[in-house]
C-alpha cells in the first residue's frame, strides 16, 4: 500500500478521535475502584506524596509508604491508619538503587505484589548550572528519574504476569516547559515525562492493556522545596489540590494530568508561536523564586 493510501485511511481515524474526545466532554467518565489495591508511594513523608496517601486511604487502598525521612513517613502511615487503611512505612533512600531493590524484595515477600506504583520522590536544587555542584546534579537524576527505572523493574513483572496495574510518574510542568535556574531539575523531569511516554508505548506494543500509566505535571506546589515561588498567570498550588487531581486522573486512567489543566494551552502555544512571541509569553508569566546564582542567594525573575 502506497503512502498516499495509508494517509487517506488515517484520516477517518483522526476524525473519529476528535469526535470521541468532544463527546467525552459531556459524558461522565467511569471511575475505577482502588479499594484493596496495594499502592506503593515514594516520597510519602511530605507534600504531594503524603496528600496522595491520604486520598488512597480514603478509598480503602492498602498502602506501602517509602521516604528517606523516618518521622515524616511514620506520621503519614499513622494518619492513613486513622483513616481506616492498612499502611506500612519504610525508610528508603531513593537515590540508592540497592536500597530500592532491597526494600522492594521485602515488600513483595512480606506484604504482596504492588498493583499501583506512584513514583513521587523528588529532589530540587534551584541554582544556575555553574553553581550546581556535581553531587547535586547526580542526586537529582538519581531520585527524579533513575529511581523510576529501579521501582518499575522491581514491581512491573508481577503487573505484567497479571496484566493488571497502574504506574504513576510524578513529573512537573518543568518537564514540558524549560525553566531558568532549574536546568538540572527541568532536565530530569523532561526525562521522567519521556520515561512515562516510552513505557506507555512499550506496554501497548506488548499487549498489556490492563496496565495503565499516568503522568502528573503540576506547576509550583507549596511544599517548601522551592523558596518563595510566585507566578503572574497561575497560583502556587497546595499539595492537597494536586493530590486530588492526581487521584481523579488515576481513577479515570488519564495518561497526562496537568495541574492546572490549561497548561495544555501553553504547550500548544509553545509549538506554534514565533520565537519572539514565546519569549514575551515567558516574560509575562513573571516566574519568581529564590535561587543560587553565582554562589549568591537572590530572587530570580524569569
Amino acid at each position: 500500500m502506497n503512502l498516499f493510501m495509508e494517509l487517506l485511511l488515517f484520516l477517518p481515524i483522526i476524525i473519529y478521535a476528535y469526535i470521541e474526545a468532544f463527546v467525552k466532554l459531556f459524558i461522565s467518565v467511569k471511575r475505577k475502584s482502588v479499594s484493596g489495591e496495594l499502592v506503593l508511594i515514594t516520597g510519602a513523608g511530605h507534600g504531594i506524596g503524603r496528600a496522595t496517601a491520604y486520598e488512597f486511604a480514603n478509598r480503602q487502598s492498602r498502602l506501602v509508604l517509602w521516604d528517606i525521612n523516618k518521622h515524616g513517613v511514620e506520621e503519614t502511615a499513622a494518619e492513613c491508619r486513622r483513616l481506616g487503611a492498612t499502611a506500612h512505612a519504610f525508610v528508603v533512600d531513593c537515590s540508592k538503587k540497592e536500597e530500592i531493590y532491597s526494600a522492594a524484595e521485602k515488600v513483595k515477600k512480606d506484604i504482596g505484589d504492588v498493583t499501583i506504583l506512584v513514583n513521587n520522590a523528588g529532589v530540587i536544587i534551584a541554582a544556575d548550572l555553574l553553581s550546581t555542584q556535581d553531587h547535586q546534579i547526580q542526586k537529582m537524576f538519581e531520585v527524579n528519574i533513575l529511581a523510576h527505572y529501579w521501582t518499575a523493574k522491581a514491581f512491573l513483572p508481577a503487573m505484567m504476569n497479571n496484566n493488571h496495574g497502574h504506574i504513576v510518574t510524578v513529573a512537573s510542568a518543568a518537564g514540558h516547559l524549560a525553566t531558568s535556574f532549574m536546568v538540572t531539575y527541568s532536565s530530569s523531569k523532561f526525562a521522567a515525562v519521556g520515561f512515562h511516554k516510552a513505557l506507555t508505548q512499550e506496554l501497548s506494543a506488548l499487549g498489556k492493556d490492563g496496565i495503565k500509566t499516568s503522568c502528573l505535571c503540576p506547576v509550583f506546589v507549596n511544599t517548601g522545596f522551592v523558596k518563595n515561588p510566585s507566578m503572574s498567570l497561575m497560583k502556587v498550588l497546595e499539595p492537597e489540590k494536586v493530590a486530588n487531581k492526581l487521584l481523579e486522573g488515576i481513577l479515570t486512567n488519564q495518561k497526562m494530568i496537568f495541574v492546572p489543566s490549561f497548561l495544555k494551552i501553553h504547550l500548544i502555544l509553545e509549538k506554534i508561536l514565533p520565537e519572539h512571541a514565546l519569549a514575551a509569553l515567558y516574560k509575562l508569566q513573571n516566574i519568581q523564586f529564590d535561587a543560587v546564582v553565582g554562589y549568591r542567594n537572590r530572587v530570580i525573575s524569569d
